[in-house]
């Protein structure tokens, strides 16, 4: 394969057909493909480079906290969450159907790991997603303010397909938050779809954003077209504690050998393992 060639195809930028191009002209002569097979392979590699790159975009711009995915989501830990429902909007179905998606409970309960994971699936089947809590996204949007940029930086919140509003219930929200957040979900109303996760009942927004009326017209707008999912049980970040903790118990009552590569039988009942013993 010539030099000239390999030039030629990276100034067109067709590099996903230049990584492959060798082993395809060895295919093509081992299995006598014919000109238009031979030309259907490499504009496929061409394209699933393409392709590849251009969720990796999609992913990096969406800005998440972790890259979670449903495959890694217990289920089985908390039954109130239907496996059906969530793979369903995995699917981005309700994102072409422009709806919008609240889902509440309480700390721990994987809020967060399912929107990340539903958000991190839409970006990977090809819709622009963008990924904040709801302080960063309040931070940002007075940052821009500030600067002169408010519209740019809106825009960004307003042209995705998939916004994600993650965190609403930590605390209560800065002055001005909850103009922000109207003209978010005003703007956005039935035209692209968003998420929000909340910890507190929807009837306590008003005390979390300093404005009851604000916060009962951004209600208004999201519980009009929005799917509700309301989740309870137990935390997953306390069920994680606890079983580090009995690991490390069971260390502990098992000893640890000492430098000679004898048995240490310390007795090491701590605090830790006492808690533990209790609780079960």
């Amino acid at each position: 394969m010539s030099v000239q060639l390999m030039s030629n195809l990276k100034k067109l930028r067709l590099s996903g057909l230049a990584s492959t191009l060798e082993v395809r002209l060895q295919e093509a002569t081992g299995n006598q493909l014919n000109h238009q097979e031979f030309l259907e392979l490499i504009v496929d590699d061409e394209l699933a480079v393409r392709d590849d790159r251009a969720i990796a975009r999609r992913i990096k711009k969406a800005g998440f906290r972790e890259l979670k995915s449903l495959e890694d989501f217990d289920f089985s830990f908390n039954p109130s969450i239907k496996r059906r429902q969530i793979m369903d909007l995995a699917t981005g179905r309700f994102i072409r159907d422009k709806i919008d998606l609240l889902i509440l409970g309480p700390p721990g309960v994987g809020k967060s790991h399912l929107v990340q994971a539903i958000g991190h699936q839409a970006a990977r089947i090809g819709f622009t997603v963008l990924y904040r809590s709801i302080f960063d996204t309040i931070t940002e949007l007075t940052q821009a303010e500030n600067f002169g940029d408010s519209i740019k930086t809106m825009n960004r919140y307003l042209k995705v397909d998939l916004l994600i509003i993650d965190d609403m219930g930590i605390k209560k929200l800065p002055k001005q938050s909850g103009e922000y957040l109207f003209e978010i979900i005003m703007r956005r109303y039935e035209l692209r779809s968003t998420i929000m996760t909340s910890n507190r009942p929807l009837e306590e927004w008003g005390k979390l954003i300093g404005d009851v009326p604000t916060a009962t017209a951004i209600l208004d707008r999201i519980l009009h077209n929005a799917e509700i999912i309301q989740i309870t049980g137990r935390s997953y970040r306390l069920k994680d504690r606890a079983m580090k903790n009995r690991e490390t118990c069971r260390e502990n009552q098992n000893g640890k050998k000492d430098k000679t590569g004898k048995k240490d039988t310390t007795d090491r009942k701590d605090n830790t393992c006492q808690k533990e013993k209790a609780a079960s």
